[in-house]
């Protein structure tokens, strides 16, 4: 008994092109209209995996991982240093294009922010170190300042305690470690409102007091204190 064969079933051309210009796996250099170039791995049509990726107006590049067409992962930025060469800008983690998670940011050639982001901003537990040689080191929201972290000056002296909006603001303590004294009470907005000095460690300070702070005679000295910076954090909520 003859067998009857079954017609081949063939996809339209335009599928078959179709499929054929899908960018998938790896890929060599892939041009943009406005002359941008990616390197790298793609996964439905979108880069995807490892990719090195070259603005043509700035000349910054981007080397890192992608997802779904974003940076996405682990990545570093770098932008040209005007002598031929590519300075570090960036490095650490992205989300949807922008810095996220841990990373290190590179102001200068000697400041730079390391530590925690969130949506392309500084948030979290961070240090900064600054061209002038203070370093700050603490919490961070909304890329400035806020909460428990210390700021220690290029000439040791330090203040410990609270801040708010990249203020001195809260409770907190400075130490002039150059004088030997040490300063304790409420900041608002960068000035010390109220509070106590005393010596501290004077006898072994470059440059001490002449005179080292004599003792608080009133009664409940502490109590009154108290008081009077409780009035002040009272106004701050």
């Amino acid at each position: 008994m003859p067998h009857l064969k079954e017609p081949k079933v063939t996809e339209p051309l335009w599928k078959d092109w179709d499929y054929k210009a899908q960018k998938k796996g790896i890929r060599h250099t892939v041009y943009s209209v406005n002359g941008d170039e990616y390197t790298g791995e793609w996964l439905d049509n979108k880069k995807h995996g490892k990719g090195t990726y070259k603005w043509k107006s700035t000349g910054a590049i981007y080397d890192g991982d992608w997802k779904n067409g974003k940076r996405n992962g682990f990545g570093t930025l770098s932008t040209p240093d005007g002598k031929g060469g590519f300075k570090k800008e960036y490095s650490g983690g992205w989300k949807n294009h922008m810095r996220h998670g841990y990373g290190t940011q590179y102001y200068s050639d000697n400041e730079y922010y390391e530590g925690e982001w969130y949506a392309d901003k500084r948030s979290g537990w961070g240090r900064m170190y600054y061209a002038n040689g203070n370093i700050y080191e603490g919490e961070w929201y909304d890329d400035m300042c806020n909460g428990q972290g210390m700021l220690r000056l290029a000439n040791e002296n330090r203040y410990e305690g609270e801040w708010k909006d990249g203020k001195k603001n809260g409770r907190g303590k400075y130490f002039y470690l150059d004088k030997g004294q040490l300063y304790e009470g409420v900041w608002v907005e960068d000035i010390a409102k109220c509070g106590a000095m005393k010596d501290f460690g004077r006898q072994h300070a470059p440059d001490p007091t002449k005179y080292p702070i004599t003792a608080i005679k009133l009664a409940e000295p502490e109590l009154v204190l108290e008081e009077a910076e409780n009035m002040f954090l009272q106004e701050q909520e």
